[in-house]
């Protein structure tokens, strides 16, 4: 399995292709439509799905433009669809523009479960603080997290908006440290770090 990091858009937020045998994932694409095709393209990979690990702007902008080119399905935490639904307005506010946005065809909301599509096992796992509806998504055979919003290298995701919970991000970030110490984590901003390495800090 191979995975491409792209930090993308105004917040520079890492989009993820996860690849195995011409096929591919695509987690949080915020931004650059055109540059996440061309490459899949370009790679001459089978997209078959995307997948968002929380509702704001600078992970999921993206992802109405690529259903329209490659006809996949998009999947979201259910408890994050009403920030979904203020997107483009909030990333209006933020980034001092009128952003151009296609609205997704349709939205597969997610349970915490194992999913299987194709060739790819993982799981959805629920971790909400930084927003109501955050999830990761863990592949335990390759041993790596994708995380969003939810942890960084030495440092987590904000908890101060309105629908935060510092408590319930501490929760979540107790379940995932119950995870394999060696587990990879690839976040939703900045570098990649370890499941040994966060735990050992005093991050909230």
């Amino acid at each position: 399995m191979k995975i491409l990091k792209f930090s993308l858009g105004q917040l520079q937020a890492n989009c993820y292709l996860i690849i195995k045998d011409n096929k591919c994932l695509i987690f949080d694409p915020g931004d650059s439509a055109d540059f996440i095709s061309e490459k899949i393209i370009t790679l001459k990979l089978k997209p078959l799905g995307i997948f968002a690990t929380h509702g704001h702007f600078d992970h999921i902008l993206a992802v109405g433009e690529l259903q329209r080119i490659f006809d996949i399905p998009f999947y979201l935490p259910k408890k994050d669809f009403f920030i979904f639904k203020r997107a483009k307005e909030t990333a209006d506010y933020y980034l001092k523009i009128n952003s151009e946005t296609v609205d997704p065809k349709k939205i597969n909301f997610l349970i915490n479960k194992k999913i299987k599509i194709s060739n790819f096992l993982f799981k959805v796992i629920d971790t909400p603080g930084h927003t109501p509806g955050a999830v990761c998504y863990y592949f335990e055979e390759e041993n790596f997290l994708l995380t969003g919003d939810t942890i960084f290298n030495n440092g987590v995701g904000r908890f101060d908006f309105s629908y935060s919970s510092k408590r319930d991000l501490k929760k979540s970030l107790n379940k995932l440290f119950k995870l394999q110490i060696k587990t990879v984590i690839y976040p939703g901003h900045g570098d990649l770090t370890t499941i040994k390495e966060e735990k050992n800090r005093n991050l909230i």
